[in-house]
């Protein structure tokens, strides 16, 4: 247990300049993020509140072993989130949904997340579900190899995740098999990289706004 930060189950570290900005006119912010906890957390039982109430109800209606479909379980802050396993994803997804014990029957997106220092899970979908009849929240994070940037898609479960999933896949490459239309929809069709991913150049491209040209972030005059 650290002594800095009573509650977190593991020492933190520390990393700065996640985005590779130092010493230049960055104004994003990124230059200076400061990490300092550490991103593999498990919690141990009980949850507390009704987060026992929603493991304990998916691995009975998962008829298995909680193990097999979800990776750890992590707490923190007042919310539960579920690591699930990529491959179990969609049918996990369909009980959370369906279960008139958990009844997750909203589902307020997906994005995702870049972890280039993970090997192995670089890359994660993130997606925050509400259950309405029980008045619950819930978070469920699937993760996949940048080598492998594969996660099967949910739209089958949850149709609002159409759009949600082009999105993450437009901005961090990540693969949702199964989509009915994996397509670009913010950036062009031809558009070379994945924006936002922390191992994309910050700066190098002005933007162009009603008239007046923005200099790139890296060639912006810094207020520091």
């Amino acid at each position: 247990m650290s002594e800095n930060l009573p509650g977190v189950p593991e020492e933190p570290v520390v990393r700065k300049g996640m985005f590779g900005a130092a010493d230049s006119g960055d104004t994003s912010g990124y230059g200076g993020l400061v990490v300092r906890r550490a991103p593999q957390i498990s919690s141990p039982r009980p949850y507390g509140g009704y987060f026992d109430d929603v493991t304990d109800r998916l691995e009975l209606v998962l008829g298995t072993d909680l193990a097999d479909a979800i990776e750890r379980v992590v707490v923190d802050r007042g919310e539960l989130t579920l690591h699930i396993r990529r491959e179990r994803l969609p049918d996990v997804m369909s009980h959370l949904r369906d279960d008139p014990g958990l009844r997750f029957e909203l589902s307020l997106g997906v994005s995702g997340v870049h972890y280039p220092h993970e090997a192995g899970a670089e890359l994660r979908a993130v997606y925050h579900l509400c259950s309405i009849t029980h008045n619950r929240r819930l978070r469920v994070e699937v993760s996949c190899p940048d080598a492998d940037p594969h996660i099967p898609s949910t739209v089958s479960v949850y149709p609002t995740h159409d759009w949600h999933e082009r999105e993450t896949y437009d901005f961090f490459g990540i693969v949702f098999d199964g989509h009915p239309a994996l397509t670009r929809i913010e950036m062009p069709d031809d558009w070379d990289g994945h924006p936002q991913r922390k191992d994309y150049p910050l700066g190098g491209i002005p933007v162009e706004y009603r008239g007046a040209e923005i200099p790139a972030p890296d060639q912006r005059r810094s207020y520091a």
